[in-house]
């Protein structure tokens, strides 16, 4: 299914929030000091909003996109630029190499043997082009959570060695028409994640996902875990990479109380993540079932405060 402009914009690129990500300095960054020295300053904020809820908010400097590489309809792309570029944000670009057209996905290997053999390259040029025709600072995020195991991701849990082939693949790519943009590595936090680690000069920033369902974790904690909690354990895997971190994937549901603290303690600075730049809310429903009949948590801000 081809997506509108209109739909890309509201839905796949997010009109949303987004802040520019301290890396190292030199072409595309936005600050060029030291992030892992700027831990007395609060995380940058940023979101993925299709819905707008963020657009007026002074408070964002990230506007986050999510682009299938088929079946989009790139001509939206330059205009999430004015987008951005009017709210004085930057991009985060989450390219995932299919389509969100379920009854035309690939199987991984075939999707592994394509990207490999050179057949995919077409789609990271032509999306890499525009990005790097782009005024504002761009941040491509490829092929998120790669080490998830529950099969959500056709690009997800192939042999490490693969997965670093296709990831170098599609930097080197995009490098040849979009030289000023940044490269985000984002697995989702999880034991096993420094297997697919491509290296120093393949990753400029490194990402993360964090969720907080308050009824999971009393169902199975007996308490309420917060984002301090939840943020460590992938933290501590990615901290000795020495990248800015950043949580790219933000969101939390329940009950006032749960959601107030979440909100806080999200946009705070904390002397044990030192070298965390930003957070990033996903403003949207959840798109794959939590397991155990948790469903789809419904992470947007007018929804996720439960009675």
């Amino acid at each position: 299914m081809k997506h509108t402009a209109a739909n890309a914009l509201a839905i796949a690129l997010v009109l949303g929030g987004s802040a520019a990500f301290p890396t190292a300095g030199g072409a595309g960054s936005v600050a060029a000091t030291d992030p892992v020295q700027t831990s007395s300053a609060a995380s940058a904020f940023g979101s993925y909003d299709p819905y707008g809820d963020f657009s007026a908010d002074k408070s964002a400097s990230i506007e986050e996109l999510f682009l299938p590489w088929e079946d989009v309809d790139l001509a939206s792309l330059p205009l999430a630029d004015a987008y951005a570029l009017q709210r004085g944000r930057s991009l985060l670009i989450t390219v995932e190499p299919w389509t969100w057209s379920k009854d035309w996905r690939t199987t991984p290997n075939q999707l592994r043997n394509g990207i490999l053999s050179g057949k995919h390259d077409a789609n990271m040029q032509a999306i890499c082009s525009l990005a790097g025709a782009m005024k504002s600072p761009v941040t491509i995020r490829w092929a998120q959570e790669m080490e998830d195991k529950t099969g959500r991701f056709t690009w997800a849990n192939w042999a490490p060695k693969d997965y670093i082939a296709a990831y170098k693949r599609e930097v080197d790519v995009c490098r040849k028409v979009a030289p000023a943009v940044k490269y985000m590595w984002s697995p989702k936090g999880e034991d096993g994640l420094e297997k697919y680690y491509p290296g120093d000069d393949y990753v400029d920033v490194v990402g993360l996902s964090v969720f907080g369902l308050q009824k999971w974790d009393n169902d199975k904690f007996g308490r309420d875990r917060t984002f301090q909690e939840l943020l460590k354990p992938g933290y501590d895997r990615v901290a000795g990479f020495n990248k800015p971190i950043v949580v790219a994937e933000l969101g939390y549901v329940g009950k006032q109380q749960y959601v107030d603290q979440w909100h806080i303690d999200s946009r705070k600075s904390y002397a044990e993540f030192p070298a965390l730049t930003s957070v990033v809310y996903f403003n949207q429903k959840e798109v794959a079932p939590w397991p155990d009949g948790y469903g789809l948590p419904d992470w947007r801000i007018t929804q996720h405060v439960l009675p």
